[in-house]
Formats: C-alpha cells, sequence, structure tokens
C-alpha cells in the first residue's frame, strides 16, 4: 500500500521533479555525450530533450533543482519489473476474458473505470493484492524484509524527521497493527520495554504483556522518587543554608563598610591626605600668570601647611588664606588668556583695601589648584584631590573667579553660568558654606564689576552638587576605575554631620538662635535631600569595549545613619584599634572671627590616623574643566 500511494504521488509531481529511471550521469549532459545518443538513436531532438531533461535533473537543490533524483535502492529492478507485469501485462492490455480491462477484439467494449465500475473496481482490486504480493516476494529476497526497504526508501526521499527501525515500529504499533505484522516489526521491538511509555498501545495491540510488570514498576518508581525527593529535599536545604549564611556575610560587609565610611568622614574632619600649598599674595601678583606647582615648589615660593592644626595655628597668627574657585578655559592650561588670573589679583587687592590688610599682601596666602595641587605626579596630585574638601572648608575666604573667559579648546564662553554647572566647583562652594557659611564668601565676575559678597541665598543651588557637570561621566569613564561623585561622599557626609550635630544640640539647649544661619543650611537640606544626598546614580562604563550601565550605590542611608548616631548620643565618638577620636560638643570653637556660623567646629587632633579603605575616585585636574 505504501509503495503504490508513493507512485501515485510521484505521478502528481512535475516533469522536472519526477525521479528517472534510467541510469544517468552528469557526463551525459557534455555535447559528446549528446552527440553519439544522436547519432545511436538516429534522432538529434530525442538527443536533444533528453539533455534539457538531464540539465533540469542534475541543477542543486539550492539552484531550485529536482530534490529527490533517482530512487534506487536493493531491489529497484525487480520492483519495476512487478509493477510493469501487473499494470500492464496483467491489468491494462490484459485481455477481459482472462481479467485485465481491454478488449482484444472490439477495444471499445473495454472496460472502463466509471460506466463498469463495480467490474473495474473488483479487477482493480485483484491488481492491488496481486502487486502487494509480488512486492513482498521482492521484500523478502532483501536482507531486513520490508522494513528495511521501507527505512531505505524513507531515506533515499529525504523524508523527516529521521527514524529509525524502532521509531517506524512504534509508530506503527500505535496506528497500524496490520502495518506493524507486516512488516515483521515484532522482531524489532520488544513489547514489554514499551510498557513504560505506549502502555495503553501494547495492551491493545496484545492484552496482559504489561500486567505482570506494573507492581515492580510501581515499587521502582516509588523508589526512584523517594530518592530523587530526598536529594531535591537535601539540595534545596544545603542551598537556603548557602543563601542565608552569604546574605547574612553581605549583611555584615555592608554594616562594616557603612560604619567604616561614617568614621572615614569623621577623621576627615581631623586630617589632611596632602599638605596645604600656599602662595604668598604678593607673589602671587609678581608672577604675572597662573605658575604650575612644580615650578613654584622649586623656586621655594610656596607655604607648606601640614596638618590643620597647623592652619588653625596659622590662621590664628593673623594670616589670611584666600580660596580662589575656577573653571579652567582649556583642557591642557587653567587660564590661557590670562583673563582670570587678573580678575584674582584684582580680588586680592580688593579685600586687602576693605579689610585693612597690610598693602604688600605679605599676610594673605592664596590657594589656587594649578599653582597649588601637583599636576606631575599623579599619586601625589590624587592625594591632594582627596583634601580639596578640607582645603576648602580651611580658607578664610573664598572668591569665585567667573569672568567671561573663551574657552582655548571649545567654541564656548565660560563665565558665572558655566562654573556653577560644574560640580567640582559647586563641592568647593559646599566644602567651604557648609563649614563657615557665606559671610567670607565673594563673587568675582572682571574688572566691570566690582568684588561683590554672595547672597545669604546663594548656597541653595551650589547645595545641589551631585547635579553638576563632570568631566568623567562626559567621557563614560572610559578606562577610569570609578566615578568623581564617590570621591565627595566622606567630605561631605562628615560635613553634614558636623552641621546636624552643631543644630542637634543646640536645639537641645534651647540656644537655636545662636545657629540660625546652620539651620537654613539644614532646612535646605531636608527639603531636598534625596536630591543633595543621592542613595545611588546610574554610571555608564565601558568594560572590554562594551557599554555598561550600572547603578551604583552614593550616599544610600548614610545620612540616616549619620543622624541616628548624632541623635543616639554617640555624636562623633571614634574608637578603633589604631586610635580613638572623640569631638563631643564641649570641643567646638568659633573661628575665623566668625559670629553667626559654626566655623572648624571641632578641634583638630595633632595625629593622623590611618583611614578606613572604601571604594572612591579621585578626578585628575582637567575633571575642573
Amino acid at each position: 500500500d505504501a509503495m503504490w500511494d508513493m507512485f501515485t504521488w510521484l505521478a502528481t509531481l512535475p516533469v522536472g521533479e519526477v525521479p528517472l529511471a534510467g541510469t544517468y550521469r552528469k557526463s551525459q549532459l557534455t555535447d559528446e555525450a549528446i552527440g553519439r545518443l544522436a547519432e545511436q538513436w538516429d534522432n538529434p531532438v530525442m538527443a536533444q530533450d533528453l539533455h534539457d531533461l538531464l540539465l533540469e535533473y542534475f541543477r542543486s537543490e539550492e539552484e531550485g533543482g529536482n530534490v529527490v533524483q533517482d530512487l534506487f535502492i536493493i531491489g529497484f529492478p525487480q520492483y519495476n519489473e512487478a509493477l510493469d507485469t501487473e499494470l500492464h501485462d496483467n491489468l491494462v492490455l490484459q485481455d477481459v476474458e482472462k481479467g485485465g480491462l481491454f478488449n482484444m477484439e472490439e477495444p471499445r467494449k473495454s472496460i472502463d473505470p466509471v460506466k463498469n465500475k463495480a467490474d473495474f473496481d473488483l479487477r482493480y482490486d485483484r491488481f492491488i493484492r496481486s502487486l502487494a504480493q509480488r512486492y513482498e516476494d521482492v521484500h523478502a529476497m532483501q536482507d531486513g524484509g520490508a522494513l528495511h526497504q521501507l527505512s531505505l526508501w524513507r531515506g533515499a526521499l529525504d523524508i523527516h524527521p529521521t527514524k529509525s527501525k524502532e521509531e517506524i515500529c512504534q509508530d506503527l504499533l500505535a496506528t497500524d497493527h496490520a502495518g506493524f505484522d507486516k512488516l515483521g516489526c515484532i522482531s524489532i521491538v520488544l513489547l514489554k520495554d514499551l510498557c513504560q511509555s505506549m502502555k495503553a498501545d501494547v495492551e491493545e495491540y496484545a492484552p496482559g504483556t504489561c500486567k505482570e510488570d506494573d507492581n515492580k514498576a510501581t515499587v521502582i518508581i516509588a523508589v526512584l522518587c523517594s530518592i530523587v525527593g530526598a536529594g531535591v529535599l537535601g539540595g534545596l536545604t544545603y542551598y537556603m543554608y548557602i543563601r542565608y549564611v552569604n546574605y547574612v556575610r553581605i549583611q555584615q560587609a555592608h554594616e562594616q563598610l557603612m560604619e567604616a565610611t561614617l568614621n572615614e568622614s569623621v577623621r576627615a574632619l581631623h586630617q589632611l591626605d596632602y599638605p596645604l600649598h600656599l602662595i604668598r599674595g604678593d607673589e602671587f601678583v609678581e608672577e604675572g600668570k597662573l605658575m604650575r606647582h612644580e615650578v613654584l615648589r622649586n623656586t621655594h615660593k610656596l607655604t607648606v601647611l601640614d596638618s590643620l592644626p597647623d592652619v588653625d595655628a596659622f590662621i590664628e597668627a593673623g594670616k589670611h588664606v584666600l580660596f580662589f574657585s575656577h573653571q579652567w578655559s582649556s583642557f591642557t592650561a587653567p587660564d590661557p588668556s590670562g583673563i582670570q588670573y587678573h580678575a584674582m589679583c584684582d580680588a586680592v587687592k580688593e579685600l586687602a583695601n576693605r579689610n585693612g590688610w597690610d598693602e604688600s599682601l605679605k599676610d594673605v596666602f592664596i590657594w589656587v589648584d594649578y599653582s597649588s595641587i601637583p599636576q606631575v605626579n599623579p599619586s601625589t596630585q590624587n592625594l591632594a584631590i582627596r583634601s580639596l574638601a578640607a582645603y576648602a572648608s580651611s580658607a578664610t575666604y573664598f572668591v569665585i573667579v567667573a569672568p567671561e573667559t573663551p574657552h582655548a579648546d571649545l567654541d564656548d564662553i565660560c563665565d558665572l553660568g558655566t562654573y556653577q554647572r560644574r560640580m567640582w566647583c559647586r563641592a568647593e562652594q559646599v566644602c567651604h558654606s557648609m563649614r563657615n557659611g557665606t559671610e567670607g564668601m565673594y563673587l568675582g565676575i572682571g574688572k566691570k564689576a566690582p568684588l561683590e559678597p554672595v547672597k545669604g541665598d546663594f548656597f541653595q543651588e551650589s547645595l545641589h552638587v551631585f547635579d553638576g557637570e563632570l568631566t568623567c561621566c562626559r567621557l563614560e569613564h572610559k578606562g577610569m576605575g570609578a566615578c568623581d561623585r564617590q570621591s565627595l561622599v566622606i567630605p561631605l557626609l562628615g560635613l553634614y554631620g558636623e552641621l546636624f550635630r552643631a543644630s542637634y544640640e543646640m536645639n537641645k539647649n534651647d540656644n537655636a538662635d545662636a545657629l540660625a544661619s546652620v539651620n537654613a543650611f539644614l532646612y535646605e537640606i531636608e527639603k531636598h535631600q534625596e536630591e543633595v544626598f543621592p542613595r545611588s546614580f546610574e554610571r555608564v562604563m565601558w568594560r572590554k569595549n562594551k557599554r555598561v550601565v550600572d547603578e551604583v550605590l552614593l550616599f544610600g542611608d548614610l545620612i540616616d545613619r549619620m543622624k541616628a548616631r548624632i541623635t543616639s548620643g554617640i555624636g562623633f565618638a571614634i574608637h578603633d584599634d589604631k586610635a580613638t577620636i572623640s569631638t563631643k560638643a564641649s570641643d567646638t570653637f568659633v573661628r575665623h572671627g566668625a559670629s553667626d556660623f559654626l566655623r572648624h567646629g571641632v578641634v583638630h587632633g595633632s595625629g593622623a590616623h590611618e583611614g578606613v579603605q572604601i571604594e572612591s575616585a579621585v578626578g585628575a585636574m582637567d575633571n575642573k574643566l
């Protein structure tokens, strides 16, 4: 039946897809071969027709050619002979009297499939049975019998999915028991082996085959399930235990990191990672331009203060420290045009005149980044940048220098607007104003505008430090380990803790009026705490040439922890194996002549303490661009 169905299907295919019955080769496509055939047949038209057919037949499947080609298998001639004999000799061309369809004497009286349907069906059924028997005889002549032949035919037809003899028999067991028997599948598969996967089909074919194995199978399944269940339960228990242990470790590590950060923020109020380098006012003006740190160091024009107590003593001796905050107007130099330098000189002279300082400016000392921070050695430069917050908060005067200046490398003008957008510029302002208030802060924007004190609410915009622009973020941190935002967590956290402690203790003692400016700072921070001290931020980095966006912890809950530490009475006390720092309320004192703000509200210890290492970033000088 399968063979007959296959040939019926082949009859419906276009000529170019019908398997050829001859033994043809690609070599017969040559002009020489076609010429010989034309000569042999004495018919060049037939030879050309064969050439055209073979050309189509031997095209590859990718070229749209015949996908089946010749279906040659073992016994192919015998199958063809059986079909030819039964179809032509014994049916179509056989005389009606002998069981065929053709009437030799009167062809018009041949059996018609429509008019003589009953007679035709009878003779056709006899033809099918005879052909099937002839095919069975051919099957028997081949190794492996009918099943092996069927497998070969499937392979020749490229039928997918490809199936083994066992899989063919399993399909027949589920769908065609007669075909299962006809192909001798009983000798190919073991019915008992199929009881687990095809129990219903096996029982339908051979009732009772699977019954004796039911109990054994049930016991085996139960035992296996018990073992697997115990293993899964044990594995799950162990997994949950490991997860819990890791969770506890992570929590402990997180707590240790948070406490270490709090302690480090307090220590940052008492120590410098790199000494404060200042240039005397008269020498600053005489130089004629901003001079590089190394040049001033080698010509002995820098005054070095190694610790914050030294800074306190220096100021108590009547010296004035000016901190100049400005935006670089080039990628490689701080002030190529000299416009900002001249504004700085004007500011120094103006402050000396207003405050009645010595006109020689020998009691005035200036901090400006290019002159006060190392430019050549990256290690010492990073240490100085880590101390930038301490430098800014230690100054007696803070001058914002922002005249209109063309940027040497960009088609842009640097002015107060561009200055105020820079994160580092905002950070310098906040570090000074959170410790000293805005009383000593001035704005210098050029000769046409006089040096002006900043307004009382000027700090409100500067407080939003982390909304400022950063070069490292603009460059998406290519080749960098961290973002400069992270390097400001410790200094700003310590300054906030100092403010909050002062306000808390004064309010507790009904002395809140003495710190009105402090409370103004804290009110603004409380109103915008999530913006002023972001819990986290999105950092864009490049790893292995791939752009990666991470959410990185910034302040997290450190502000709340600092508040809790102060309100619980712990205050600023730090206890560790190396040293103890205690900054109680009685230690506070007013510095630099300020009467309305807590300036350096802690006593600076004389000894340096080793800090706890946490992740931080220190930017290069071009981060102020």
